[in-house]
């Protein structure tokens, strides 16, 4: 089985699995996010060259604000548990001393955070579809883009093959995914109209990821996944993205917007 073959089946089974568990929301999509989340710490802590006794007191740090937002059982995705995610990386700054490794709890417990917002709204499966799928249709797009056209690269001191072709297809197929999200699933106008800048927000994200892997010195932040590499890997750009589009999401029921 060629590498291509393996990515493109893993990519399907995670996109199958992800799907899931947003249909079915509650406990199972909580779970799921709790489990990425503690993944995400761990591999965090390996890119930052942290002892194993040091990785594991950052994901019991972090493990208190996920479980707070179980539903029912928990406090849910609030500004409690945005408290205690605060509180996690302060304990791992005064404790061990590793502002980098206080940084990753923000880095995985805002976006994880987000998503749970996200599914808990009404409309909570159209607006985490939304910000799950944009983020996997600019990755299409991106590499489609950038196997076809080529051209100027992106940014090769991080990243050599990314290119600015790959961006604009990212930025396009995230935006045609998302007026049809709005036109067949009613998601919001303003969404659909933030999308663009969220496509390009997705590749920051994996930027950002790429030149922690440089400065590493590693190729993928973990192994679990075949083709793909560690969970970083794959969610370095809804990183960024489910924080903003959860904003994006609650402005308006404040009377921000």
């Amino acid at each position: 089985m060629s590498n291509l073959t393996l990515r493109v089946l893993v990519g399907i089974a995670l996109i199958a699995v992800a799907l899931l568990a947003v249909l079915l929301g509650g406990i199972p999509f909580w779970l799921l996010c709790v489990v990425l989340g503690i993944l995400m710490m761990g591999e965090w802590a390996d890119l930052h060259a942290t002892p194993p006794a040091i990785k594991r007191l950052a994901q019991y740090a972090l493990s208190v604000p996920l479980a707070a937002m179980m539903p029912v059982l928990g406090v849910g995705p609030g500004f409690f548990a945005l408290g205690l995610i605060g509180a996690a990386a302060f304990f791992v700054v005064i404790t061990k001393r590793t502002t980098g490794l206080a940084l990753g709890v923000l880095y995985v417990g805002l976006p994880i955070m987000a998503l749970l917002v996200l599914r808990r709204q009404e409309e909570g499966i159209v607006l985490t579809v939304w910000s799950l799928a944009l983020v996997w249709a600019c990755d299409i797009g991106a590499y489609a883009a950038g196997r076809l056209i080529g051209g100027p690269k992106l940014a090769p001191a991080i990243s050599p093959n990314k290119t600015w072709a790959g961006l604009g297809g990212g930025v396009v197929l995230a935006s045609a995914f998302a007026a049809l999200m709005h036109y067949r699933y009613g998601l919001p106008l303003r969404l659909t109209l933030a999308t663009p800048a969220l496509a390009v927000l997705a590749q920051g994200g994996d930027l950002y990821e790429s030149w922690l892997k440089r400065k590493a010195g590693v190729k993928d932040s973990g192994t679990l996944l075949p083709g793909h590499g560690g969970v970083l890997d794959r969610l370095d750009g809804l990183v960024p993205v489910a924080p903003v589009a959860a904003l994006l999401v609650l402005l308006p029921k404040f009377y921000w917007w």
